[in-house]
């Protein structure tokens, strides 16, 4: 029996994957509201549901982690997502801030060969454009060693590889202050009271970021 999802459903699956990545799979449902602007009480009402197709595990006061089958689906998802994100970068032009929001509706389409033909057409891309990785056909997902910009270390040279908030918001603020993925970081002060970073970047300009944004920035060594 093909199993029929709504996007809600669908949204549900790929943000439980998503904030599961930073949780070791269990996320709270408190956390799972926050992140879909949900209340509380709608949000376990769905988890619920979706637990009665078997597609998540879900425990009260505990929080909710994926089945396989859920887990197989909401891979499917992200990958159309960012595989969507990019080709909007790529082919038609569009800057970084402004795709999440076109390709969260795009995601959606339940072509398979649809999305298997872009992605080759695309050269079967390893990153989207905000620097996350893109599971292949298969679900495989190669995962770039990296630590969150707050917690590197001082002197030490990054380049950023990736954020982890795709809002509209975030991204102009990196427009904004000239930051971009695959610049080179050196944090050379973090502010012991409010943990506000200052960086050098690319060797030559010096930046003050809140602890906030650093946290929604992620860098590897170099």
């Amino acid at each position: 029996m093909i199993l029929v999802l709504s996007s809600v459903e669908e949204n549900y699956l790929k943000y439980i994957f998503q904030l599961g990545e930073l949780q070791n799979g269990l996320v709270k449902t408190n956390d799972l509201a926050y992140k879909l602007d949900h209340s509380a009480a709608s949000v376990t009402d769905m988890l619920k549901k979706l637990a009665d197709k078997k597609l998540v595990l879900y425990k009260k006061y505990y929080g909710v982690s994926l089945t396989k089958v859920g887990l197989s689906i909401a891979i499917k998802i992200v990958r159309k997502h960012r595989l969507w994100e990019t080709f909007l970068v790529k082919n038609l032009k569009f800057t970084w801030d402004k795709i999440h929001d076109i390709a969260e509706q795009l995601e959606h389409v339940q072509s398979d060969e649809l999305i298997d033909k872009m992605d080759e057409y695309l050269g079967y891309p390893k990153f989207d454009p905000h620097g996350e990785p893109i599971p292949d056909k298969l679900g495989n997902i190669s995962v770039p060693n990296v630590i969150c910009l707050a917690n590197a270390k001082l002197k030490k040279q990054y380049m950023l590889q990736s954020v982890n908030d795709d809002s509209a918001a975030f991204l102009k603020y990196l427009n904004k202050i000239q930051l971009q993925l695959k610049d080179k970081i050196r944090i050379i002060d973090k502010e012991e009271f409010d943990e506000t970073i200052q960086l050098i970047i690319n060797d030559r300009k010096q930046l003050i970021i809140s602890k906030d944004a650093a946290q929604n920035m992620f860098v590897k060594s170099v």
